[in-house]
């Protein structure tokens, strides 16, 4: 195991939810980026951030961990879970939801469904 994905694998196995991005959480650096910071965010997920701007091994070798091209990407529970579209039409369908109560990760439910009633 490379040292860069050693410290992929530490970092998604140990916090429960963990987004890959452009940016931070508080400063997403791309709009998908910040389409899925601001779900997260708005329904009042904790989650660790983690700038692939800040760290060339990192940019590259999260698309090779997760045999996935794009960023963002996000983890629960050490699983990966997608990119943005996949996100996004997650929490339309309610199922981010099922997967975030699945897994035990506290979340706003009313926010959630705020999202769903203004894109229904």
């Amino acid at each position: 195991m490379t040292d860069t994905k050693t410290r992929i694998d530490e970092t998604v196995k140990t916090n429960d939810v963990v987004l890959f991005m452009k940016g931070t959480k508080d400063m997403p650096q791309c709009g998908f980026s910040s389409k899925v910071a601001g779900v997260l965010n708005y329904i009042g997920i904790e989650y660790t951030d983690i700038n692939v701007l800040a760290d060339e091994d990192i940019r590259s070798g999260i698309k090779d961990y997760s045999d996935w091209p794009t960023i963002p990407q996000l983890y629960v529970k050490g699983e990966f879970v997608g990119g943005c579209d996949i996100i996004v039409e997650m929490t339309l369908s309610g199922e981010l939801d099922g997967m975030f109560e699945t897994n035990g990760i506290t979340f706003d439910k009313d926010a959630s469904n705020k999202i769903r009633e203004a894109n229904g």
